[in-house]
């Protein structure tokens, strides 16, 4: 496996784990603080800080053809 192709791999990963990580159900009902925040918000700031990595993280050219000019 180069290592274009196991960036790719990985940044996708993430991708979907964040896709199925989005729905925090668990955390519905939980009356916890964290971080001076309930729980469901908490969550959500680190979930926002993990997406905002995916996308810096990203390649300029990963959704291109590799044959296109």
């Amino acid at each position: 496996m180069t290592a274009g192709r196991a960036v790719r791999v990985a940044l996708y990963g993430a991708l979907a784990a964040l896709y199925a990580l989005h729905q925090d159900a668990w955390f519905r009902h939980d009356p916890r603080i964290v971080l001076g925040l309930p729980v469901g918000l908490a969550y959500h700031v680190a979930y926002c800080v993990a997406a905002s990595l995916v996308k810096l993280a990203w390649p300029a050219g990963l959704e291109t053809d590799g044959d296109a000019p």
